[in-house]
């Protein structure tokens, strides 16, 4: 009993160390230095039990990112070694891993605290030109240069040139003898192992681009880096799962799964192909698509394999994929899954906003003028020590030092340094930019005084010598509900099914735009309005008045280079003005909408905000036609051994269509080739020979009529077959008009063309769409030297043929020209069921066989059904030919010669399951001669 007394009274107390305690600081918050793009770094706190998500928002409050979605945070994480290191006796490294919003911190970063992270770009989107916001398309640009920089994209020395070129433009701006002297690049980094042979190389490259503003050299980097192979691909070491063990990289892109060894891409397999991807230990799996014509009975899988290197970077590949899957293709993310108990595999599910809702959400938003500065690239000066050139790295401070104690002439970097861009005696090592990323000394007034451009409302055109930025594209978006059924280790990827084609304004799928703009020095914004008779009124009648004719308001005219045309989004001729300035103009006269323009500029901030619907009307007669925009490269399966690149393409297309993504892509194809020009058809004499006043023919593949007045609307169009020899070649062109008819035969003539294939009626909705321009059976018509007379006639429901003896009259020679004519094309829209347009063209195709002259093709504009026919001729000789069809590069291909071709979404669709329709009926097959 005593023993338990003792041992109940005794007792320690550590007064030293409960001292210490009391003067230790409760630390509830942790540490997390971030480094930037721009070679900056800022320390944040957040709360030690935080989520990952909460420091996120503090970074992206940070930098006031609007589409920060395709961005995070990369960590520096000790993964356990692959098995050969580990057998090898090596030590295991650190990996780089992304943060996860749903997770805490520290128990996600190993390293630390203090906790170093890094800011990336997560998610490379398609096409650059998507990004909306110049803020986050300079992010693209900064962190695209470090991953070439690093060797990550790896690119071919002339493409690496000329993205170093618009790199060198964006930061010092116009090439400048006096001050770019030999050796002013020698500071910058672009490429591993840089070379002076390199420099040289961009300096000339860089002297191409004056006029260039940072925004648009940017842009223009952005625009060739998205064509490279491995450009926005997530990369992952593997090896072939078969005999020949071959190792390899797996890349996770927008498309899919790229397939890449010694860094050239190889294979392809895009999310409409892959059903499931799974994981298991090191080995990695893709469930694909069974291609059309397999076997309906055969049960086996299509399952491709691959070893990972180690456990974690298998799981690594497959959560990236997840999340690529997720954000590009889905509407929406899938709610996560349940956990249950004793369920074996990850639920993983990536968490965040898609890229729909991104864009979604970039549209809902009032447009942000900000001012953010360019930060200069990290300089380094090269020192030969011990006979070895080195790159040494200058930080600012030793910039600035090198600079005020550099000798006036002391070799090429110091003669660059005398000549600073700063105006003032002291050196700005930043740019600042006002909204639109026009630096102080190339501002738009700057750019007017280069071109001597006036920006009347009479001039047509800039100088040639300036320089016209490219416009970003408006977006067609895409509705992507999906139905998924997830298993523990697998992930399905399930198809589209509905398309949603809203404009790109308002949430309410209207279509309406929101455009702002401010005028230039001299007050004005660079376009015209007018009132469009839409009400059966006399076309004569001048176009004045607005609500009191009953007339809409309509964009007329748009200044090339003005306000108006470098606005972002651009104002467009033929938009209808809905509201300015939130006051809506359908109550007002076309004198008070001038009034309420010209007001704008006497108010506080000058700024012009339109509400439009875009397109509305163009001429006297609607054309409906897409916005002006650009499309993602398409991303080809490559030919390889691995299955039926035509059957791959087909099944390509057919997940395109049923999901409505081959719509949407299409809606963002360039209806005009950027740089190709139009001035003939602008010439004041040749204006009344155009049918439609937004329909023109480019100058540089226009057919020129050497007898007679050289001008018609019309284009040479050359559509070749790979792995044939063909080159159909077409000329397509406008209907002709009472005033063309003479020049169109002349035309026929000069070219030689014995076969013409007429799209079009002549009177549709009553509205002429085609002049007759061939005489009634048995009659002849004097057509200047020409002489024709037409010889037979006849007419089914669909089809109309006629056949014509055309006669030189001053040499005598005759020749036989035949006319097919499509008439079951419905009055608006498309056909409802495409037999009797396949038929036709597979009659045009019988009249072409040994044909080398070129094929004259009109409709009524020479660009809807004309390019419909087109298309789907080429498709069959692709079909036959045993090469892939991808549409889209055929309308690419078109439009690049004749601009507009193909003209609606809804023709596009219906020439796309045509082309289904022929293959899977087999009405069109591969010939013996291209078997494989």
């Amino acid at each position: 009993m005593s023993m338990k007394l003792i041992r109940a009274s005794s007792g320690t107390y550590n007064v030293r160390a409960e001292e210490m305690a009391r003067d230790r600081p409760q630390m509830k918050t942790v540490k997390c230095i971030v480094h930037f793009l721009d070679e900056t770094k800022e320390s944040f706190e957040v709360d030690k039990r935080a989520k990952a998500g909460a420091l996120l928002d503090i970074v992206y409050d940070h930098l006031e990112l609007i589409e920060k979605d395709y961005f995070g945070l990369q960590f520096a994480d000790v993964a356990p070694a692959p098995d050969a290191m580990v057998r090898a006796g090596g030590k295991q490294g650190p990996t780089r891993r992304w943060l996860d919003p749903l997770k805490n911190l520290k128990k996600q970063i190993r390293l630390g605290p203090p906790y170093t992270l890094e800011f990336a770009v997560k998610f490379y989107v398609c096409d650059p030109c998507k990004l909306t916001d110049e803020y986050t398309r300079y992010h693209f640009f900064l962190q695209l240069k470090k991953d070439i920089l690093e060797g990550k994209l790896v690119c071919p020395p002339t493409t690496a040139a000329l993205l170093a070129s618009y790199a060198v433009q964006s930061e010092l701006g116009d090439y400048n003898p006096e001050e770019h002297t030999d050796g002013y690049l020698s500071e910058f980094r672009f490429i591993p192992n840089q070379t002076e042979n390199f420099e040289r190389e961009v300096s000339e490259l860089h002297k191409q681009h004056k006029g260039q503003m940072p925004a648009d050299a940017e842009y223009n980097y952005l625009d060739v880096v998205k064509r490279l192979d491995m450009y926005g691909v997530d990369v992952h070491l593997a090896r072939v799962r078969d005999q020949s063990n071959m190792d390899i990289q797996l890349g996770v892109a927008s498309a899919g799964l790229v397939v890449f060894q010694n860094s050239v891409k190889i294979n392809t397999f895009s999310w409409a192909k892959i059903v499931k991807i799974s994981f298991k230990r090191k080995q990695f799996f893709i469930q694909l698509r069974r291609e059309i014509g397999t076997n309906n009975n055969d049960n086996i899988d299509n399952l491709i394999g691959f070893y990972m290197t180690s456990y974690r970077s298998c799981k690594n590949l497959w959560k990236s994929c997840v999340e690529h899957h997720t954000f590009f293709r889905l509407h929406k993310p899938n709610p996560p899954i349940k956990k249950k108990l004793l369920s074996l595999g990850s639920k993983f599910r990536y968490s965040g906003r898609t890229e729909f809702q991104t864009l979604e959400d970039g549209k809902r938003r009032a447009r942000i003028e900000r001012t953010f500065s360019r930060s200069p690239s990290k300089r380094y000066a090269r020192r030969t020590v011990g006979g070895t050139t080195r790159d040494v790295i200058m930080d600012e401070k030793n910039v600035l030092d090198g600079y005020r104690n550099a000798p006036v002439n002391n070799g090429p970097v110091n003669n660059h340094v005398k000549q600073s861009r700063s105006m003032n005696s002291t050196i700005n090592l930043t740019r600042n930019y006002d909204g639109y990323g026009r630096s102080p000394r190339s501002s738009f007034q700057d750019y007017r005084r280069k071109s001597n451009t006036q920006w009347s409302d009479n001039q047509s055109e800039p100088d040639e010598g300036g320089f016209v930025p490219p416009v970003p594209a408006k977006m067609q978006d895409y509705y992507l509900d999906e139905n998924t059924s997830m298993s523990q280790q697998s992930f399905e990827l399930p198809d589209y099914h509905e398309f949603v084609p809203n404009g790109n304004g308002f949430v309410d799928g209207q279509g309406l735009v929101v455009i702002r703009m401010r005028p230039d020095d001299q007050g004005r914004f660079g376009f015209n309005v007018k009132s469009v008779n839409c009400r059966g009124r006399d076309p004569a009648r001048p176009h004045q008045g607005g609500a009191d004719q009953g007339m809409p308001i309509i964009v007329s005219r748009v200044a090339p280079g003005s306000p108006a045309d470098l606005c972002i989004p651009r104002l467009n001729e033929g938009d209808q003005v809905l509201q300015i300035n939130r006051r809506d103009v359908s109550t007002h006269s076309h004198e008070q909408v001038v009034m309420f323009i010209r007001a704008t500029r006497e108010n506080h901030s000058g700024e012009l905000e339109l509400i439009v619907r875009p397109n509305v009307y163009v001429g006297d007669d609607p054309v409906e036609e897409p916005e002006f925009q650009y499309i993602p490269d398409t991303h080809h399966i490559s030919t390889t051994t691995h299955g039926d690149v035509l059957a791959e393409s087909l099944l390509l297309l057919q997940e395109g269509i049923e999901s409505g993504a081959a719509v949407a892509q299409f809606e963002q194809l360039y209806r005009k080739k950027p740089g190709m020009t139009m001035n003939a058809a602008r010439l004041p004499e040749n204006i009344p020979k155009n049918r439609y006043r937004d329909i023109s023919p480019y100058d540089q593949t226009r057919v020129v009529i050497k007898n007679g007045p050289d001008y018609i609307n019309a284009n040479f169009v050359n559509m070749e077959i790979p792995g044939s020899g063909i080159v159909n070649r077409y000329i397509a062109a406008q209907g002709p008009l009472p005033n063309t008819v003479v020049d169109y035969w002349e035309m026929i003539w000069e070219q030689q063309s014995t076969l013409v294939v007429m799209l079009t009626t002549k009177m549709e909705r009553g509205r002429v769409k085609c002049h007759q321009y061939w005489p009634n059976l048995y009659e002849t018509e004097d057509l200047g030297a020409l002489q024709l007379t037409c010889l037979k006639e006849q007419e089914t429901p669909s089809f109309a043929f006629r056949e014509f003896l055309l006669v030189n009259m001053d040499t005598n020679e005759e020749r036989h020209i035949v006319q097919m004519q499509y008439i079951a094309w419905p009055d608006h829209g498309v056909p409802d069921d495409s037999s009797d347009f396949l038929d036709f063209v597979i009659r045009v195709r019988q009249n072409r066989v040994g044909m080398v002259e070129p094929t004259v093709v009109h409709c009524s504009a020479g660009i809807g059904r004309t390019g419909v026919l087109i298309t789907m001729e080429t498709a069959m000789c692709l079909i036959e030919a045993n090469q892939p069809v991808y549409p889209l590069d055929i309308v690419r291909q078109m439009r690049d010669q004749r601009a507009m071709l193909i003209q609606t979404a809804s023709q596009y669709r219906f020439v796309c399951e045509a082309i289904l329709r022929v293959y899977s009926e087999g009405i069109v097959k591969p010939l013996d001669d291209y078997q494989r």
